[in-house]
C-alpha cells in the first residue's frame, strides 16, 4: 500500500531541534512541557532529549542543545534528519537580541533544515518590558527569513507554561503537513 493511501491513525515520529542562546529558557520550557512542573535547570552542556506526545498523532523527540557560544558552533551537527525548529528568544535580553537574531539567521541557512517549519518562542513574557511577539517578528526579520517555510512567533513564559502548549501545537501542525508533503514527494520520485 502506497504512502498516499495510508490514512491509519499511526503516530508520526518527528525530530525537533530546540535552539536559542544560553539563558533563553530552553531547558525550563522543555521540562515544563514534558512534566508540567518547575524543574531547576542548569546551563546545558551538550544536550537534553525528551519525547513529548502531542495531539494530532504526532510524537516529538525534542533535542535541546546548549546555547553557550562554544556550543553554537555545534548546532549544525544536530540539523540532519530534523523535522522542525523551535527557536527560543529571551524577550527581555535587549543586549543579546542581535546575537540571537544572527544565530537564528545562521541556522536557517543550514542545508539540512531548508524549508523546515519554524516556531519562535518569545519567552519571558511575564517580565515587565518584555518585547512582544510582534517586536520579535520585526527585529528577527522573520517574514523575510522564513518566506520559504511555515513559521509562527508565539509569546510564552517557560516558568508559568503560558503559551507553550500553543506553540507546540502550532509546530506539530506545521511538522505534520511538512512530513506529509515530503512523503508525497518521495513517493512520486520513486514511481
Amino acid at each position: 500500500m502506497g504512502v498516499l493511501s495510508s490514512k491509519s491513525s499511526k503516530v508520526k515520529q518527528a525530530r525537533i531541534l530546540l535552539l536559542g542562546l544560553d539563558s533563553a529558557g530552553k531547558s525550563t520550557l522543555l521540562y515544563k512541557l514534558k512534566f508540567a512542573t518547575d524543574i531547576t535547570t542548569f546551563p546545558t552542556i551538550g544536550f537534553n532529549v525528551e519525547m513529548i506526545e502531542v495531539k494530532r498523532n504526532v510524537s516529538l523527540t525534542v533535542w535541546d542543545v546548549g546555547g553557550q557560544e562554544k556550543m553554537r558552533a555545534l548546532w549544525r551537527w544536530y540539523c540532519e534528519n530534523t523535522d522542525g525548529l523551535l527557536y527560543v528568544v529571551d524577550s527581555t535580553d535587549q543586549q543579546r537580541l542581535e546575537d540571537s537574531r544572527r544565530e537564528f539567521e545562521r541556522i536557517l541557512k543550514n542545508e539540512h533544515i531548508k524549508h523546515l517549519p519554524v516556531v519562535l518562542l518569545a519567552n519571558k513574557q511575564d517580565v515587565p518590558g518584555a518585547l512582544t511577539a510582534e517586536d520579535i517578528t520585526r527585529m528577527f526579520k522573520v517574514k523575510k527569513l522564513c518566506s520559504d517555510r511555515s513559521w509562527y512567533v508565539q509569546p510564552c513564559c517557560a516558568l508559568t507554561g503560558e503559551g507553550l502548549a500553543e506553540g507546540l501545537q502550532k509546530l506539530s501542525g506545521f511538522v505534520k503537513s511538512y512530513m506529509k508533503s515530503r512523503d508525497v514527494l518521495a513517493f512520486f520520485k520513486q514511481n
